[in-house]
């Protein structure tokens, strides 16, 4: 019975583990593999480079998603594509031109339409703050509050706490005696 067990328990972690990896070894272009450059604010360009993992020369679709409309070459809407050559090496890099009100994350797909190899990236897009300025050129995403008062508002806390305990203690006692 215990050979059995240990049987299906090794096959259950071996389909949970193995399997989806086998499925995944093919086809990707690892995330080490992209580099983003460029000003991805409002209205800047990105430029997004899939350094290898295509075929040399294949055509390679790109897509763009997230929110507004991205712009690839001369096309203008909420999902955008677009096909290039990849090169010999089997780079591929496209120019992405966020939109002026642009926020949040877009996506880059890339697509090796004879390979299938498939590698995206993520552009995240800090919107300008237009209040207080950061001293790293950052926007400023929440309240700057210095660690002692943090510290001793988190003190306070622990001692009502143990207050309301000892209180607690101290009235069962009367209350039996």
């Amino acid at each position: 019975m215990g050979k059995k067990s240990f049987a299906a328990i090794a096959l259950a972690v071996l389909a949970v583990f193995a399997v989806p990896v086998a499925a995944n070894a093919a086809g990707y272009v690892p995330s080490s593999d992209v580099a983003v450059s460029g000003a991805a604010t409002p209205g800047g360009t990105v430029n997004v480079t899939f350094e290898s993992g295509f075929t040399a020369g294949e055509s390679v679709s790109f897509a763009v998603t997230g929110e507004g409309s991205a712009t690839l070459a001369v096309f203008k809407a909420a999902t955008v594509s677009l096909t290039k050559t990849a090169t010999a090496g089997g780079a591929a890099s496209v120019a992405v031109t966020l939109p002026a009100g642009a926020t949040g994350t877009y996506t880059t797909t890339a697509t090796g339409l004879s390979s299938g190899t498939v590698g995206t990236a993520a552009i995240t897009v800090a919107a300008v703050d237009s209040g207080a300025a950061s001293t790293n050129g950052l926007a400023s995403t929440g309240y700057d509050a210095p660690m002692l008062l943090i510290w001793a508002a988190a003190g306070a806390l622990v001692l009502g706490l143990a207050l309301v305990v000892v209180l607690n203690i101290v009235r069962r006692q009367r209350a039996t005696a």
